[in-house]
């Protein structure tokens, strides 16, 4: 594998942790509470810990990363989301930077509930991918990044331990396809588009029964 990998990723991935940290060390997550409740829950539980697996676990993720995923799917400046979703572009439309701050604060304090991987073959396959990468197309270990256990590194990777499966192959296909394009310096799309369908399944599979 090629040793500058995973400094590019590092590169890559990373946005500004000012720019994302804004406010969030003043954030107040009980002020999250209502908005959670009327805003959040019906999808994502009002733990976080989503039971549909089409809606992303968002308890213990962390902050920086909940509220930039936020700030992305709302219009700003007139211009376009960074990242589109009718879905989610109506739920933050009403929602403030300071809203944003609190959900992000209070996601982030909820405890993740352990998922346990479903399918052994795929596991296999997975943790060679995700421990070691794929030496023949030149990709990194996704452990470079999201750490050896999936808890990634605040400001700058999700913590993944625990997804659900179906969701993280969705954003892995969506970043393959250039749907989705939030990546600073397209790193996960240059990952994901080297990636085939049963490799994508197979990563998904393992990062779910990660703790």
């Amino acid at each position: 594998m090629n040793a500058r990998w995973p400094v590019m990723l590092l590169v890559g991935v990373l946005f500004s942790p000012a720019a994302a940290r804004q406010g969030l060390a003043a954030a107040d997550p009980s002020k999250a509470q209502a908005v959670v409740t009327q805003v959040c829950a019906a999808c994502h539980a009002a733990d976080g810990n989503s039971t549909q697996a089409a809606n992303p676990v968002l308890a213990g993720q962390h902050a920086d990363y909940t509220f930039k995923q936020l700030m992305n799917f709302k219009p700003q400046g007139g211009k376009p989301a960074e990242r589109p979703s009718a879905v989610m572009a109506g739920m933050v439309a009403n929602l403030s930077a300071d809203d944003m701050r609190n959900l992000a604060a209070y996601f982030e304090i909820q405890k993740r509930k352990p998922r346990a991987a479903r399918d052994p073959e795929l596991v296999k396959l997975g943790r060679a991918i995700y421990r070691g990468g794929v030496l023949t197309k030149n990709v990194a270990a996704c452990a470079a990044c999201h750490g050896p256990n999936g808890a990634g590194m605040p400001a700058q990777f999700p913590h993944l331990a625990g997804q659900f499966a179906d969701y993280t192959a969705a954003q892995l296909k969506a970043f393959r396809s250039g749907e989705r394009a939030n990546d600073l310096n397209r790193t996960m799309r240059a990952v994901a588009e080297k990636l085939s369908d049963k490799e994508i399944a197979a990563v998904a599979e393992y990062i779910s029964g990660l703790r």
